[in-house]
């Protein structure tokens, strides 16, 4: 399809990239200013600095892109071109925000006919940005990145998130299993064990109670690194995703293994 074409992609990814920028001086504002946090329905925290960015966000894509679809974390769904959705979330880990460290990240992906083609990965008080158009590579703050080769789980670097849901259910016991058989286990968590998967530095994350805001960029980042990302099912990701399975080529189908039913 001709509007997918690489310029294209290059052109649509440099707009995420300024939209992200755009957001991170909104972030800026307002970091570690004691700012008001509400509570939404769903139990998690939102404070002014989230909604702002998310409207700095969309004022820049929509400059370029008035007629796509956006869906946004604090806004919701915008619907235009059923082709088009960008994904975004303007202030991922807002509780780290709130309390101020700056484990949080700004996160927009492009979604075309439900394929994820771009993402954007900015940790703009971590001092981290990368991103990713599909067939382009990976890339950390202008350095290309490559997952690591690790074929043995015993030789392995695994990362763990947002466990709560899989601690209910017979997949603790198996990741127990992962547990004792990884040469190392961490759990760096929200965007960055995903960059440290992307350049190489660590083998494999394993999540649940995920949403499709918080990991549409990181999957084009993971991917075109040469890594894979599935949920722990081994089905492809969608707006409907709760949990992941992302590693480097040698490991993934070992660590599906671990979960498939």
């Amino acid at each position: 399809m001709t509007q997918l074409e690489s310029a294209w992609l290059d052109a649509a990814l440099h707009t995420a990239r300024e939209a992200a920028a755009a957001a991170a001086e909104v972030i800026a504002h307002y970091y570690r200013r004691d700012v008001a946090v509400e509570i939404k329905a769903d139990a998690s925290p939102v404070t002014i600095a989230d909604r702002e960015a998310e409207t700095a966000i969309k004022r820049v894509l929509k400059a370029q892109f008035p007629a796509h679809g956006y869906y946004g974390e604090e806004f919701g769904i915008e619907r235009g071109d059923n082709e088009y959705l960008w994904l975004i979330d303007p202030i991922d880990g807002t509780k780290s925000f709130v309390r101020g460290y700056p484990f949080f990240s700004t996160q927009i992906a492009l979604m075309h006919q439900g394929e994820i083609v771009l993402g954007v990965s900015s940790a703009s008080q971590f001092g981290e940005v990368a991103w990713a158009r599909r067939g382009g590579g990976a890339w950390l703050d202008g350095e290309r990145m490559a997952v690591a080769m690790t074929d043995r789980i015993e030789d392995a670097a695994l990362s763990f998130g947002n466990l709560k849901t899989m601690a209910s259910d017979q997949r603790w016991l198996r990741m127990a299993g992962l547990v004792r058989r990884a040469n190392r286990t961490r759990g760096y968590g929200d965007f960055y064990h995903y960059h440290l998967l992307a350049r190489g530095s660590i083998d494999a994350v394993i999540e649940s109670d995920v949403n499709i805001l918080d990991i549409a960029a990181l999957a084009c980042i993971v991917r075109e690194a040469g890594g894979q990302f599935s949920d722990l099912q081994g089905r492809e990701i969608d707006l409907h995703t709760t949990s992941v399975l992302a590693t480097g080529p040698g490991l993934y189908d070992a660590l599906k293994a671990t979960f498939v039913d």
